[in-house]
């Protein structure tokens, strides 16, 4: 039986809107949203969902300036953000360069 296991890949940033909004947030201090829909190319509803569940598992700090037409959401991501990102790089790196074990073990031959 072989103990080989693939490395876990963190499913909260294995999504496209989600994994463009912490890279681009990574690589800036700060990003209002309305930036953040045009580098994305994405919808302000789905946007909004995304930042609202990066924001609540702690990845992202949001604050809100201004009033009605006036607001202005600026996102940055946090600690606990970059470092999970930098993990789910890692995985992703290991994922591609690791090898599976050739075992043919218990697999019958056709032919």
């Amino acid at each position: 039986m072989s103990t080989f296991k693939f490395p876990v890949i963190n499913p909260l940033l294995h999504n496209e809107l989600r994994l463009k909004i912490m890279v681009a947030l990574d690589s800036l201090e700060s990003a209002d949203f309305m930036y953040l829909c045009q580098i994305t190319d994405s919808t302000r509803g789905n946007l909004s969902v995304q930042i609202t569940t990066l924001k609540d598992a702690g990845y992202l700090e949001v604050s809100k300036t201004g009033l009605g037409r006036f607001a202005r959401t600026v996102c940055r991501v946090t600690r606990k953000g970059s470092e999970a990102l930098r993990t789910y790089e890692q995985g992703l790196r290991r994922l591609f360069e690791q090898r599976v074990p050739d075992s043919n073990e218990g697999i019958q031959k056709i032919g």
